[in-house]
């Protein structure tokens, strides 16, 4: 597939009516809790994507990358792809493409601004429309604002505000509505269809994949003999594209897919033998939140893909950690995705080998970003929570503190009860405490066990364990 051969499709949209209830009942179409008839099933027309036909599939092709490489040079950063300090610990050659680094601070730019490119006179004027929770909003408004094009985004409720406002600076029409994307794809292309405007799908449509796919040209560009390219996967475009990049220049290198656990859209997409709706759950990386891959982006990727890997959410917080205090790169956990995996110990085949981990974005909002580390020090055993019964006396807590900092511990929080004990004559103290690391841990744990009658831990480390 060429993408000058789908250009003039971008503005047109489809109407499918929708079955009945009857229709829907008589069907099987069912709401899964309730065994009704499904709420989707309406009279009223649905819009859809023409891009993403489920029948239709459109596989993207070298030649599309490449000349998505050529229309983008201009526009868009060439970020670096530098050794990690990683390598050392790790024992793997680890590089990492920093694609966090482009201005709107994710690699959403590359498609978009291709997509916008590739528009008609006529569309261009007339404006795009897409849903995008954040990053994909971002770089469209950003681009659509620089080369003239205006731009709407639908962004759910659940949507960060700082990537919120981040698009109204770009000079976007930002409309907050739907509970989740879902629902805010259904909001976008219905007001699409409305105005007129062109319906740019954030992951799925092909220039979008052919401009994300410039950065596996650059990676081949940057660093020789590669035996592994580690991608983080939500609905698939990225994957799609530098995997058709990088197959094509360099066939030994292994593609990896990494997602979390708490949204596995394109494992349970495999194992379907394609795409799937998934229940989304509550993620670190909510960039990988997308309930169901893309037609387009699953047909390219899996017969090019080597390795998929679900990866739980304490590795991933521990990457965020480690990638700040070691590399000094604050990224979202969709961007900490594949050192997670590394770390986690689903890539110990390519150790003494040379990897590239893709750092894709680094707009995580700041309220998360601190949730992220602290659950990251409790995922290594460094951040450690306990109730411990000391006398009520003078100088019974002072005592404790005093213990606590005779082994070079930092008390995070402090927190006194007496109501709820027998004993009149103590007092049970809570403590968060930081140590060093999990050795460090088990030495105070020790002390504290020694010293103390009654003390209780509540946790052992979510990730590193003995």
């Amino acid at each position: 597939m060429q993408v000058s051969s789908v250009t003039t499709q971008m503005a047109s949209v489809k109407l499918i009516a929708r079955p009945t209830v009857e229709q829907a009942a008589q069907n099987g179409h069912t709401d899964a809790k309730t065994g009704s008839p499904s709420n989707a099933a309406t009279a009223e027309p649905e819009v859809v994507d023409p891009f993403c036909n489920a029948d239709n599939p459109q596989i993207i092709t070298f030649q599309d990358v490449t000349s998505a490489a050529f229309k983008i040079r201009k526009g868009v950063e060439l970020t670096p792809c530098v050794k990690s300090h990683f390598s050392d610990l790790i024992d793997m050659d680890i590089y990492l493409k920093k694609e966090f680094l482009q201005f709107t601070g994710s690699f959403k730019e590359r498609g978009a601004r291709y997509a916008l490119l590739m528009l008609s006179d006529e569309q261009k004027k007339t404006g795009v429309i897409s849903a995008s929770l954040g990053n994909h909003a971002q770089g469209l408004s950003y681009h659509g604002w620089k080369l003239g094009i205006p731009v709407t985004v639908v962004m759910p409720l659940k949507a960060s505000l700082m990537k919120i406002q981040k698009c109204r600076n770009y000079h976007a029409n930002v409309v907050v509505q739907g509970a989740d994307m879902g629902e805010a794809k259904r909001i976008a292309l219905k007001m699409g269809h409305d105005r007129g405007l062109t319906y740019i799908n954030g992951y799925d449509h092909p220039h979008i994949m052919s401009g994300q796919g410039t950065i596996g040209l650059e990676i081949i560009e940057q660093v020789s003999d590669i035996d592994a390219v580690v991608v983080p996967v939500g609905g698939g475009g990225l994957i799609a594209g530098v995997a058709t990049a990088i197959k094509n220049l360099s066939p030994n290198t292994k593609i990896i897919g990494v997602e979390s656990e708490k949204c596995p859209s394109f494992t349970r997409a495999l194992e379907n033998k394609g795409p799937v709706f998934v229940a989304n759950q509550e993620t670190l990386a909510d960039g990988l939140a997308v309930p169901q891959v893309g037609y387009n982006a699953y047909a390219t990727t899996v017969p090019l893909l080597d390795k998929m890997i679900v990866v739980k959410e304490e590795w991933i917080a521990l990457a965020i950690l480690r990638l700040v205090e070691l590399e000094k790169c604050v990224v979202e956990g969709a961007g900490a995705a594949g050192l997670a995996a590394i770390m986690a110990g689903h890539l110990d085949e390519f150790i003494g080998k040379r990897v590239v981990l893709l750092i894709c974005g680094g707009n995580i909002d700041t309220t998360m970003f601190g949730k992220c580390l602290e659950r990251g020090m409790a995922a290594e055993g460094r951040l450690q929570r306990f109730t411990v019964t000391v006398s009520d006396g003078p100088g019974g807590v002072a005592k404790l503190c005093n213990l606590l900092a005779s082994l070079g511990v930092s008390i995070k929080d402090i927190m006194h009860e007496r109501a709820f004990i027998r004993d009149i004559h103590h007092v049970e103290v809570k403590v968060i405490c930081e140590t060093r690391d999990w050795e460090h841990s088990k030495q105070m744990r020790k002390v504290l066990q020694e010293t103390y009658t009654k003390v209780h831990f509540y946790d052992m480390p979510m990730a590193i364990t003995e």
